[in-house]
C-alpha cells in the first residue's frame, strides 16, 4: 500500500498498529454517504483502540506494562501473519531493514504508552502523546501556520499541569508524563518508518513482520510478565481481547475508512482520539476529568484538526 506522510498529522499518524494513511485517499472527493460511513468507521476505530487500552490496564497488576504490550503485539502479529502470509523469502535486505525499524518504532510507541497508562489517566496520556505527530507535521511543513498548531497543542499539554488531574487530588505523575512524551517521539518515528516500510513492502505483509519484530524487541522486558497469564485463563482472554480491540479491529476499520474518505477528512476524524480517550477513561475506568483537563484535551483536538484541515494536498500516489 502506497503511503504518504502528509502534513495532516492525524491522517498520517494512524493509531500505532494501524495502517499509515494512504496518499491516494486525498485525490478524489467522497460522496456524503461514503464520508458518513468513513466517519462511523473512524470513530469505531478510536473507540475500539481506547477500549483495548482500558482492557489492557486490567493486565498491568499481573503482567506489568511491558508484559501487556508484548501480549498485545505478539497476539496481533500472529493473527496478521496467519492472514497475510508475507513472502519474506523474496525480500531484499532493504525491505527487512524498513520492516525492522517500523517494528522498533511500533514497540517503543506502545510500550511507553502503556507505561504512561500505568501512571496517568487514559485521556491525559493520549493527549500528551499527540504532541509527537503534530511536531513531526510542523517539522515537515516548515510553515508558520503548522508551527502555530503545534504551539496550541503544547499549550494544551502544559494546561494539564496547572492543577491536579490525576484523580483523588493527586498531581500528574512526572514519570508518566515522561513516558507519554517518549511514546510521542516514537509515534513520530512510527509515522516516518511506517511510510518507508509500506513503500518498500507493498500490502499488509510489512505490518505483520513489523509487529513480529516489535514483539521480539519487547521479549526481554515483557516475557516474565506475559508468562503469568499462561496459567490464568481469564487473563489470557483479556489479552486476546486487548489484541483484538487495540490492534486487529482498529486496523480493519481504519483501512476501510481510508478507502471511503479524503485524507483530510480522515485526519480530522482521527483528531477526535484524545476526546474519545477521555470519554473512555470516564465510562470504562471511572476516571474523572476536571474542566482544566477538558480544556487541554479540546486544545489538542483543535490543533490536530486544524493541522489536518490546513494541510497541503499531495497529488495521488505522491509522498510528501
Amino acid at each position: 500500500m502506497t503511503t504518504s506522510v502528509s502534513l495532516a498529522p492525524a491522517a498520517a499518524a494512524s493509531s500505532p498498529g494501524a495502517p499509515v494513511a494512504s496518499g491516494s485517499s486525498g485525490s478524489s472527493p467522497a460522496t456524503g454517504g461514503r464520508t458518513g460511513a468513513a466517519a462511523a468507521l473512524v470513530l469505531g476505530s478510536c473507540t475500539s483502540l481506547q477500549a483495548g487500552a482500558a482492557l489492557a490496564m486490567r493486565l498491568f497488576p499481573v503482567t506489568g506494562a511491558p508484559g501487556a504490550t508484548l501480549l498485545r503485539l505478539g497476539i496481533a502479529a500472529a493473527v496478521l501473519l496467519a492472514v497475510t502470509r508475507p513472502r519474506v523469502r523474496a525480500w531484499h535486505p532493504s525491505q527487512w531493514r524498513a520492516a525492522g525499524l517500523y517494528g522498533i518504532s511500533l514497540a517503543g510507541t506502545n510500550a511507553f504508552f502503556y507505561a504512561a497508562l500505568a501512571r496517568l489517566p487514559l485521556g491525559t496520556a493520549v493527549t500528551i502523546q499527540f504532541i509527537g505527530p503534530l511536531t513531526l507535521a510542523a517539522a515537515l511543513s516548515r510553515r508558520w501556520r503548522d508551527g502555530c498548531w503545534v504551539l496550541l497543542a503544547v499549550a494544551g499539554v502544559l494546561l494539564l499541569g496547572l492543577r491536579p488531574a490525576g484523580g483523588a487530588g493527586r498531581p500528574l505523575d512526572p514519570a508518566g508524563v515522561a513516558f507519554a512524551l517518549v511514546s510521542a517521539a516514537f509515534w513520530a518515528l512510527y509515522i516516518v518508518a511506517g511510510s518507508r516500510a509500506s513503500a518498500a513492502v507493498p500490502g499488509r505483509g510489512g505490518l505483520a513482520v513489523a509487529m513480529t519484530a516489535g514483539a521480539l524487541v519487547l521479549l526481554p522486558f515483557g516475557a516474565h510478565g506475559a508468562w503469568q497469564v499462561a496459567a490464568r485463563p481469564h487473563l489470557l482472554l483479556i489479552a486476546l481481547g486487548t489484541a483484538a480491540l487495540a490492534s486487529v479491529l482498529p486496523y480493519t476499520l481504519e483501512l476501510a475508512a481510508m478507502r471511503r474518505a479524503p485524507r483530510r477528512v480522515f485526519g480530522i476524524l482521527l483528531s477526535l482520539e484524545p476526546a474519545v480517550a477521555t470519554l473512555a477513561g470516564w465510562a470504562l475506568l471511572g476516571q474523572r476529568t476536571g474542566l482544566v483537563a477538558l480544556a487541554a484535551v479540546t486544545a489538542v483536538v483543535l490543533a490536530s484538526a486544524g493541522a489536518a484541515l490546513t494541510a497541503r494536498t499531495s497529488p495521488a500516489g505522491s509522498r510528501s
